[in-house]
């Protein structure tokens, strides 16, 4: 029974519980918080962060308050914060000097950063406020949807916050131009009886909303943990040496992959130590073409056809720079096709053709010797009595 009171809010990472008296109690569930920060600083004292707490809200809504009260508050714990008109409810989601450093990575400056105030810790009157206006946002958001459609406007309504005292709602909307939304703030107001504001948000974060699973196996990193998303180009694929094949780089959002952008710091560096070929390498055999480069193992591949990438010849990087110093010179650089070739292996690329035989998993005949001998000793046959 008391398993059935008690809800998971992973959006706001809460778990919300109602007593056997009837009491509300709301506390943070690490389990299902995306936006949870692992304070590695916990237990060092710092006089600058002391009174400052980072809170978090719903989704990847964050701020930073300060505590001018001296009320003594801890991470987890629920508070009722300053907001434009009225009050907000949030969970303190980390304190003490490791804030100072989130803000830093932030680029927001301690000194100039306008602190709202936080007020109290949350009472059951502002927990009860709190639960009732996360029930209607699920409803709120359908009924925004279909008056949206009805106006006619090419916009889609991806979620609703509600501010912890419910005379605010947050609409966040994805639209690919530009929406002209006064008349539908109005209708909104009229509909909802509250106060409006109208946020966008684009195609990744409403992936991290609906979450799934990727292509390499594993949830998503934008419902995972991923909170700042930053722009993906074709010049990241380019640099990897990716194909440009949209089926292949585009995630679940329709945009290139968050994930592409991983590796490209790491490529970046190991190109500079790739030399530029511009032109064919002149040979005794004749000239040969750069078909594809290694970038990570800093192995170069020449042809001597350049249409076509059979018979490729790897050549170190070190040996491609003698290849071009000798070519500027007036040389030609000796024969790159080797003088003994390996029947198992061919420049670095291993067959696995007649290592086992295609007919082992056939089934084997039957001895028919042994069978004839049973027969000659009069003797039964085992398989046929």
């Amino acid at each position: 029974m008391e398993e059935k009171n008690i809800q998971h809010d992973c959006s706001r990472g809460c778990l919300v519980e109602r007593t056997p008296m009837g009491d509300l109690k709301c506390t943070l569930d690490y389990s299902c918080s995306k936006l949870a920060t692992y304070d590695w600083l916990e237990g060092l004292g710092d006089q600058q962060g002391n009174d400052i707490f980072e809170i978090r809200f719903k989704n990847t809504h964050k701020g930073y308050f300060r505590n001018d009260s001296g009320t003594p508050l801890k991470v987890g714990d629920i508070v009722a914060v300053e907001a434009a008109s009225g009050h907000d409810i949030g969970l303190i989601n980390l304190a003490g000097p490791l804030v100072v450093r989130q803000m830093k990575r932030h680029k927001l400056n301690l000194e100039t950063y306008e602190f709202k105030k936080i007020y109290r810790k949350a009472k059951l009157l502002d927990l009860e406020k709190w639960q009732e206006a996360i029930a209607r946002e699920h409803h709120v958001m359908i009924r925004a949807r279909r008056i949206a459609s009805e106006e006619g406007l090419q916009m889609k309504i991806g979620d609703v916050e509600f501010q912890g005292d419910g005379t605010k709602a947050i609409f966040y909307y994805i639209a690919d131009e530009r929406v002209d939304f006064r008349r539908l703030i109005k209708l909104f107001a009229a509909e909802f009886c509250v106060r409006i504001e109208m946020r966008q948000f684009g195609a990744r974060q409403e992936a991290g909303l609906i979450g799934g699973i990727g292509v390499c196996g594993q949830e998503l990193c934008c419902s995972r943990w991923m909170a700042d998303f930053n722009s993906v180009t074709t010049q990241a694929a380019r640099i990897q040496d990716l194909s440009l094949n949209p089926q292949k780089l585009a995630g679940q959002c329709s945009k290139l992959k968050c994930c592409i952008d991983y590796e490209t710091p790491v490529y970046m560096d190991a190109q500079k130590d790739i030399p530029q070929v511009n032109h064919p390498v002149e040979t005794e055999d004749g000239p040969v073409y750069l078909v594809k480069t290694d970038v990570l193992k800093g192995i170069m591949w020449f042809s001597y056809d350049p249409h076509s990438m059979a018979n490729m010849q790897p050549v170190e990087t070190g040996r491609v720079r003698e290849m071009l110093a000798a070519n500027r010179a007036g040389n030609k650089v000796p024969s790159l096709v080797p003088k003994q070739k390996n029947n198992g292996e061919q420049n670095g690329f291993r067959s696995a053709a007649g290592e086992e035989s295609i007919t082992r998993f056939d089934k084997k005949p039957k001895n028919k010797r042994r069978k004839n001998n049973r027969r000659k000793n009069g003797k039964p046959d085992l398989q046929n009595p």
